[in-house]
């Protein structure tokens, strides 16, 4: 297996599950990485989670969360690639495909108030101020998303956002997931705010500088967070992120232990 670099080493306090015990089944996960143009390199959009937080308190992570029964309803108003076509990419069947674009949608909006969606297939919406009302119920979980499209005879634009990767969490953590990342750009217009009970920070931030902050102790990271920002540092412009051909295969790390502290490692030697 091939380690990450070493400064990359899991919180102290961190404990592992028991070895005999079965591992925890991991949960359907979305997450985005919403991008910008700048008059420099892109810059993309992160949010802080509360200290505390069951999972993951006190990192910093791009929107996103859980697949829930809401995000399967059949009923949602479409465009873009069809669930089949997601269902090849991430390699799932496309009922749950259709649950995850739905998830990163849907989370995209609760987490940072940008829409991925218009009133047809030919356009977006540019304000979302009027959907305030409508971003906290579906934080309340008072309706399915497919509801609130129809609800605002809007379409959710499936085409506007890019399969990027899928990491599975160590089956040595006590919650896991089984996440999908995608790639958008933010929508002409529209403001993302962070404006999310889950978070403490949020803004954009050239995935560079993310980077260093990480490396001086000021920002904490999970891998597979890291190694999305140093892919997109690769990328100049959206437009060259949003080109990218991505081959996408479950990633599952591993956390080993030095006797003093653990790190993760990746499966990138076909021998392991």
């Amino acid at each position: 297996m091939s380690e990450l670099p070493d400064e990359l080493r899991l919180p102290a306090g961190f404990a592992p599950t028991d070895p005999a015990a079965a591992p925890a089944v991991p949960r359907d996960a979305a997450t985005v990485m919403l991008v910008r143009d700048t008059s420099g390199p892109l810059e993309v959009f992160l949010l802080r989670r509360v200290v505390g937080m069951a999972f993951a308190g006190g990192m910093t992570v791009f929107p996103g969360g859980g697949v829930d029964e809401r995000d399967m309803d059949a009923s949602v108003a479409w465009h873009g690639p069809a669930p089949r076509w997601w269902a090849e990419r991430f390699g799932c069947d496309p009922a749950l495909a259709m649950a995850l674009v739905c998830a990163a949608v849907r989370e995209t909006f609760e987490e940072s108030g940008v829409l991925l969606a218009g009133p047809d297939a030919g356009s977006i919406v540019s304000d979302t101020t009027p959907y305030h009302s409508a971003r906290a119920a579906l934080v309340a979980k008072e309706y399915s998303f497919a509801e609130f499209l129809a609800a605002n005879g809007l379409v959710l634009r499936a085409d506007l956002l890019r399969p990027w990767s899928n990491w599975i969490t160590p089956a040595q953590e006590p919650r896991r997931y089984d996440t999908r990342f995608f790639l958008a750009a933010l929508p002409e217009g529209q403001l993302a705010d962070g404006a999310t009970t889950e978070a403490d920070d949020a803004g954009w931030q050239r995935p560079a500088e993310a980077i260093a902050e990480w490396r001086r102790g000021e920002r904490a990271l999970m891998p597979p967070t890291w190694l999305t920002l140093a892919d997109l540092d690769r990328c100049a412009t959206v437009a060259d992120a949003m080109a990218v051909e991505r081959v996408i295969d479950p990633i599952h790390p591993d956390i080993v232990s030095d006797g003093e502290s653990f790190r993760v490692v990746l499966p990138t030697d076909p021998e392991c």
